[in-house]
């Protein structure tokens, strides 16, 4: 038998121990290097990738189901999760003849108790899917669209709330004005995807939340899930709150070293008794941000009307209607007019009114389908007047109707319905009022916290608006003035008086080190060859002994040069969705691939994917220059759009 370092020896007896806890792994007489060969090829086949750890360990350590050892021989029950559940989450999508999913039904199991406690049904269809949420229009259409958000609320139960669609990312249409049938032809998709955005949502609520394991099943997508970071009834998970606030990491670690009997070891160890001074610098920085709005970044008309006046910065009117004398004409004939204002910012408005409309004969006037005038007399419902059409007079209302409990961030449909009996006219007016003053947002930026409540620092140096009020490690007595600076936006300007702007410190804090002996090490190192070990020692009264044995490592085997992957693509239509709507309609051929990479089969052959051709085949694939020019071409067509008054 070929000897093997003590490590190797080690490391392949435990390998053995854990394969086959109880029972001889292999003969005895094979040799060490075959039995950790054997025990390392049992390993491989359980945990070579990361499906084979998920089937063997995650999922059934998450759900609390049988763990079996590597040679199979024995099997034990985990318990890594506070609670979990089978089926944590289950949705079930239904499209609809207009390509929208017409129904959404979703099933929770909130307390992760193995029985469903909430249930939700999305009550209108769906017409585009987001990564956090949905967009619903007008079935089989683009028109009228809402975008809503996937939250949890505070008594943790799933909801939609209406957003702007720059607050949803990666939208995409799936009715029939994008394509034919491509909620069921993609409907895996889809439910990946409405189930990803679900599940953001409640991670993000419950960061305790992890997911094991995700099946679809036809029209079903099944989530099993466990709590697993936090053992208690608060979702808060105290490591997370360092996201928000990093700073706050040093003192913490600082603080727990003090009680933490392993830090302490550490600390006087050997290797830690070296003390040395240790320089860091930081800063508080008091952040200033003015921001101004125009009517445009409030309230802006879409589409419909015929006009929008803008009085002044924060005064803008939005006018609808045929109003030409008798430029409609019928025989008690219904007109519709629609006009679709888009809100960015409710909290801007100041004020939104219905100021006046005029009809002859008969007019309706409705937000989002809803009802707010009539004349001239009541007029109920979507059918003709209750009355003779013919008034022979023209109507005019001056309601001065409020509209700002309609108009909530999002797109809102202003419409105007006309019943006309020979000749007519129609007209409606919205005016709106925004609040385009200058608003100053004032942060700090502290990233001394750490130092200053660490006792081994103490403040060496530090500079005050350019005032230096601390000199090598003692105070000067200075103190800056009260400061004045001019904060500029792109349309206002405001001058803001503090105490100080810019605190500039150096630290002097100790710092554990030590030289360790690496003498032994650089003589292993330096005197060893392929096939010879040589060491050197030191006895506790000084004397070096040195000494030098033959050795060998065994065969690593042959290393593939790569992982062999292979290029597939499939055809796909761009329905891609953003604020000016569907992409793919606005270009000449929406036609387009997506582009797969697969890792190859231990045959070196390509898993093609429903609907994917091949377009390399396996092997040592490198597309970075192709990735590099692409990345270059969004690069250049970005710096491309900035707007400039020199021809170009």
């Amino acid at each position: 038998m070929r000897p093997l370092r003590a490590g190797a020896i080690a490391a392949a007896s435990l390998i053995a121990a854990l394969a086959a806890p109880g029972a001889a792994f292999a003969q005895s007489s094979q040799t060490m290097e075959d039995r950790a060969r054997s025990a390392a090829a049992a390993s491989q086949a359980k945990t070579s990738d990361s499906d084979a750890l998920r089937q063997n360990y995650v999922t059934p350590g998450l759900a609390g189901n049988a763990i079996t050892t590597i040679n199979g021989a024995s099997s034990f029950t985990p318990n890594i999760a506070c609670q979990k559940s089978a089926t944590m989450l289950e949705l079930l999508a239904q499209p609809s003849g207009t390509g929208d999913v017409g129904a959404l039904t979703i099933s929770r199991d909130k307390d992760l108790d193995g029985n469903f406690d909430e249930a939700l049904s999305v009550p209108k269809p769906i017409s585009g899917i987001c990564a956090n949420g949905i967009i619903a229009c007008d079935p089989g259409s683009w028109n009228n669209c809402h975008n809503y958000q996937w939250a949890v609320t505070s008594a943790n139960t799933l909801k939609l709330s209406e957003v702007d669609m720059s607050q949803l990312s990666a939208c995409y249409c799936i009715n029939n004005s994008c394509g034919s049938n491509l909620a069921w032809g993609n409907l895996a998709t889809v439910l990946k995807d409405l189930g990803g955005g679900v599940v953001g949502a409640l991670t993000t609520a419950d960061p305790r939340i992890g997911v094991s394991q995700v099946s679809v099943d036809g029209p079903v997508i099944r989530y099993t899930g466990a709590q697993t970071t936090a053992c208690s009834s608060s979702p808060a998970v105290a490591a997370s709150a360092y996201a928000s606030n990093a700073s706050s990491l040093n003192s913490d670690a600082y603080a727990t070293s003090q009680t933490s009997s392993v830090f302490q070891t550490l600390a006087g160890s050997p290797a830690g008794v070296g003390k040395t001074q240790d320089m860091r610098d930081c800063a508080v920085t008091r952040n200033l941000t003015l921001s101004s709005v125009t009517t445009q970044n409030v309230i802006q008309r879409l589409s419909g009307g015929y006009a929008t006046y803008t009085y002044s910065d924060s005064s803008v009117a939005f006018v609808m209607g045929s109003p030409t004398d008798n430029s409609l004409s019928g025989s008690c004939t219904l007109f519709d007019f629609h006009m679709t204002l888009h809100v960015s910012d409710a909290s801007r408005l100041s004020d939104v009114r219905l100021t006046n409309w005029f009809a002859d004969d008969w007019g309706q006037v409705r937000v989002d389908g809803q009802l707010v005038s009539t004349g001239p007399g009541k007029w109920q419902g979507d059918g003709l007047p209750p009355y003779d059409c013919e008034q022979r007079k023209t109507f005019y209302a001056y309601p001065n109707l409020d509209l700002k409990p309609y108009l909530t961030n999002g797109d809102h449909d202003i419409w105007l319905r006309l019943a006309i009996s020979m000749g007519g006219e129609g007209f409606a007016q919205v005016t709106a009022t925004v609040d385009s003053s200058c608003h100053l947002t004032e942060t700090l930026t502290d990233t001394c916290l750490g130092n200053e409540s660490d006792s081994t620092c103490h403040r060496y140096n530090e500079t005050v608006d350019g005032v230096e009020t601390f000199h090598n490690g003692v105070n000067t007595g200075l103190k800056p003035l009260s400061q004045s600076r001019v904060v500029n936006s792109a349309s206002c300007t405001q001058a803001v008086t503090r105490d100080f702007f810019e605190r500039d410190r150096r630290y002097q804090c100790v710092a554990s080190s030590s030289t360790p002996d690496l003498s032994r090490a650089s003589y292993i190192i330096d005197h060893s060859t392929e096939t010879l070990l040589a060491d050197r020692t030191t006895a506790a009264n000084g004397t070096v002994t040195t000494s030098s044995q033959a050795f060998s490592l065994p065969d690593r085997g042959s290393v593939a040069a790569c992982e062999s992957i292979c290029k597939t693509r499939a055809p796909k239509t761009n329905a891609d969705a953003a604020m000016d709507g569907v992409i793919g309609a606005k270009q000449n051929n929406p036609a387009s691939y997506d582009t797969f990479y697969h890792a190859c089969s231990a045959a070196d052959t390509c898993p093609l994917g429903p609907g994917e051709e091949l377009v390399t085949d396996c092997g040592c694939l490198d597309d970075f220059p192709e990735a590099a020019a692409m990345m270059q071409t969004v690069r250049l067509s970005g710096a491309d759009l900035v707007c400039t008054a020199t021809q170009r």
